[in-house]
C-alpha cells in the first residue's frame, strides 16, 4: 500500500509514545499505541485507481475528486457556486475514507485560491461559504469551445490544512492526484449545466473511478 509523503510528521509524532511505552516494557500499551500509530499511517493510505465506466482520456466524463459520501447532486446551493450557472455535487470525507484528492476533469488549471475561514463541521452547509477552502478551476477546449470546471476542498472540524499540489498553467488528467486535505473535509464540484449528473444525494463516491457526470 502507498503512502503519502505528507504522512511522514504525523506518524514520527504518534510513535512517540510508542516507544516509550517499549521502553517501559508496557507490552499492552505499546500494541495498543502501536495500533494507533498504524491507523495514523493508514490515513494518508494512497491506492491507485482506475475509472470504472470511461478511459481517464475521454474528454466527456467528469470522476469524484474524493472518496465518500455525496451528500448533494442537483442544483447549485444558493450563495456556494461560483459566478453564473451550475450545477453541484458534494462529497464528505469521514475519518475512515481515503484522503487523496484527484482532479475531476482534465485540462489547462486555469486558477488555483486559497479562502481562510473557519473550521465547522464539514457536513453542514455553513461550510460551503464559511470553512477554509481551496478553489481550483480546470478548463479544456472540445471541438473549439471552452469547458470549465471548478472543484474546492473544504477543510472540516478536524482537518486543519489543505495540501493542493497543482498550479495555474498546470495541466492536469482526469483522475489525476492533486493533492489531500487531513483528518476529515468535504470536496465540491461545480458543473456546467450541459453535464448529465450521473449520481445521487446518499451515493458513495470513489475517487478517480465514481463518474459525477458527462458531458451533453
Amino acid at each position: 500500500m502507498k503512502i503519502d509523503p505528507a504522512a511522514k510528521p504525523f506518524t514520527a509524532l504518534a510513535a512517540v509514545p510508542t516507544v516509550i511505552a517499549a521502553v517501559a516494557r508496557r507490552p499492552r500499551v505499546t500494541v495498543a499505541l502501536g495500533l494507533l500509530t498504524a491507523g495514523v499511517t493508514l490515513f494518508f493510505r494512497d491506492p491507485d485507481r482506475a475509472p470504472d465506466r470511461a478511459p481517464v482520456g475521454d474528454q466527456d466524463v467528469v470522476l469524484a475528486p474524493a472518496d465518500g459520501m455525496v451528500v448533494h447532486a442537483g442544483p447549485a446551493q444558493e450563495g456556494v457556486a461560483p459566478e453564473g450557472d451550475w450545477q453541484q455535487v458534494s462529497i464528505f470525507l469521514s475519518l475512515l475514507d481515503v484522503h487523496i484528492n484527484r482532479s475531476p476533469y482534465g485540462g489547462r488549471v486555469v486558477s488555483v485560491s486559497h479562502v481562510p475561514g473557519r473550521f465547522l463541521a464539514a457536513y453542514r452547509a455553513a461550510s460551503a461559504t464559511q470553512n477554509e477552502r481551496s478553489e481550483i478551476v480546470v478548463e479544456r477546449v472540445v471541438d473549439g469551445r471552452p469547458r470549465r470546471v471548478v472543484y474546492r476542498q473544504l477543510v472540516g472540524q478536524l482537518a486543519r490544512r489543505i495540501v493542493t499540489r497543482v498550479q495555474a498553467g498546470d495541466e492536469v488528467g482526469t483522475g489525476e492526484r492533486m493533492g489531500l486535505m487531513k483528518f476529515g473535509s468535504r470536496m465540491d464540484v461545480f458543473l456546467p449545466p450541459e453535464v448529465v449528473l450521473e449520481v445521487t444525494k446518499g451515493q458513495r463516491a470513489v475517487a478517480g473511478e465514481t463518474v459525477l457526470g458527462r458531458f451533453r
